[in-house]
């Protein structure tokens, strides 16, 4: 499935709720589905800066496509970060740099998020974006 494939799936799941706070317990329930980081690769450098909470992102390139895992301290937070993965894991570098990711918009995902978790998110998709272009860089 394409990037924006699977964000027009997402825009459709978010429309099936009726107020912000199903939105939040379905961003929730996302979480609980996060590829997960292993415990040693919980490391400073892994740490997402900029994020209020503590998230650690590591990426692997497997077979020319970035594989992201994470783990956050916070469950909206790990929601946040398992979107971002279902977005833009399994793809080819030049997917995840060129991917504009306008379903956040459309979603409604920056205007109800504080100002913090607003930078977070933004912070998590620059990273991820950083991973691909390095991973790029080597080829």
């Amino acid at each position: 499935m394409s990037i924006e494939e699977t964000e027009n799936e997402i825009v459709e799941e978010f429309e099936m709720f009726d107020d912000w706070m199903q939105k939040y317990e379905h961003l929730i329930n996302l979480g609980k589905s996060l590829p997960m980081i292993s415990e040693e690769k919980k490391t400073e450098d892994r740490i997402i800066k900029g994020c209020q909470s503590r998230v650690w992102l590591n990426s692997e390139l497997k077979d020319g496509k970035v594989v992201f895992t994470a783990d956050s301290d916070a469950i909206i937070t790990k929601g946040m970060v398992a979107l971002m993965i279902r977005v833009l894991s399994e793809h080819t570098p030049d997917e995840i740099i060129d991917a504009k990711l306008g379903f956040v918009e459309k979603i409604g995902l920056t205007q109800h998020l504080s100002p913090t978790r607003s930078n977070g998110l933004v912070s998590m998709i620059k990273q991820m974006k950083l991973d691909a272009l390095a991973y790029k860089s080597k080829r």
